[in-house]
């Protein structure tokens, strides 16, 4: 068994579970939407959906539960001891023991936690688009932005193990609220969310008739319907996307000037779209970035796993933490 661990990633929206070889071949997977039920203790609604996709792997496999290490990625602030502290996507489990109650759950001392992006920069280093890279930003598109840090080959933790919240950089003084609490957040303009958001202000405004037309109103317009359109060559829908990358490319260029970075890897749901917003944020780069031209070249690489990342992460994360 200890060449099998499984990893899970809960995002905002959904919860992938894989079960993951230690040469990083994905044996089986599940995916089931995260719940946001807030009339139960913190997490639990979370644990018991994580179980739940857990035993249905080990039923599919011939495993046990309570023999396979499991490595949890969360969105938002995981302390170092795995408890997350705060997670502006993920409210109804802030402040939850995730890792203890999943291993109580199911009578497993082989749980670990770590943050999302982390995980997703982990695996990219070791088997994906970061392999022989050893300084690198790892950017998670998802419902919101997530980060990890390798520097030096090592990743970057933080005092607290909060290093890394990229997506809560300001990029819009008194910008869009943010779930975080604040305003002006790099993750309400340029993630996956993001494309939703901005969608729906342009219908209300009139200028996506295209978009309004197709999806039956200005509040029905959804980042998935503006992805559709765009990769058909609907010219509103890939202004829009355009946009997004030009969003993208600035929180690139802070990272840039504040990191000395010269490699990005790009993941997370939006990933998958890469070719609709990369290449505008490339040539947005070139502007944005302090001495472009004098720096080595910046390159900005679509992750080899997408939104897979961040579950295989977390099942390296388990080999390497559990005994």
């Amino acid at each position: 068994m200890g060449d099998i661990a499984i990893g899970i990633d809960v995002g905002g929206t959904k919860a992938l579970a894989l079960v993951v070889a230690r040469d990083g071949r994905v044996l089986g997977d599940v995916q089931v939407a995260t719940p946001h039920d807030e009339s139960i203790g913190a997490g639990t609604a979370t644990v018991a959906v994580l179980a739940d996709e857990v035993n249905d792997l080990c039923a599919r496999l011939g495993l046990h539960a309570n023999e396979v290490p499991i490595g949890i990625g969360l969105p938002g602030l995981v302390r170092r001891d795995g408890r997350l502290a705060f997670a502006p996507n993920l409210p109804t489990a802030s402040g939850a023991d995730l890792g203890a109650l999943l291993g109580q759950a199911l009578a497993s001392s082989m749980v670990v936690c770590e943050n999302d992006a982390n995980c997703a920069a982990l695996a990219e280093h070791e088997w994906g688009a970061g392999l022989g890279i050893d300084d690198f930003v790892m950017v998670t598109l998802g419902t919101g932005i997530g980060g990890g840090i390798i520097a030096d080959g090592e990743l970057v933790r933080g005092r607290s193990g909060f290093a890394g919240e990229i997506g809560h950089m300001v990029v819009e003084a008194r910008g869009v609220a943010c779930l975080c609490g604040g305003h002006g957040c790099w993750e309400r303009y340029a993630s996956g969310g993001a494309v939703g958001r901005m969608a729906r202000v342009e219908a209300r405004a009139g200028r996506l008739p295209k978009m309004v037309q197709r999806c039956g109103g200005p509040e029905k317009v959804r980042s998935e319907d503006v992805t559709a359109a765009a990769a058909e060559g609907v010219d509103e829908a890939e202004a829009l996307m355009k946009q997004v990358g030009w969003w993208l490319a600035l929180g690139l260029s802070n990272l840039a000037a504040i990191l000395d970075c010269g490699h990005f890897v790009i993941g997370g749901g939006l990933s998958v779209v890469s070719d609709l917003v990369l290449p505008a944020a490339r040539e947005c780069l070139v502007d944005l970035v302090e001495g472009y031209d004098a720096r080595p070249t910046i390159t900005v690489a679509t992750s080899m796993f997408g939104p897979r990342s961040g579950a295989m992460g977390a099942a390296l994360v388990a080999f390497e933490r559990v005994s």
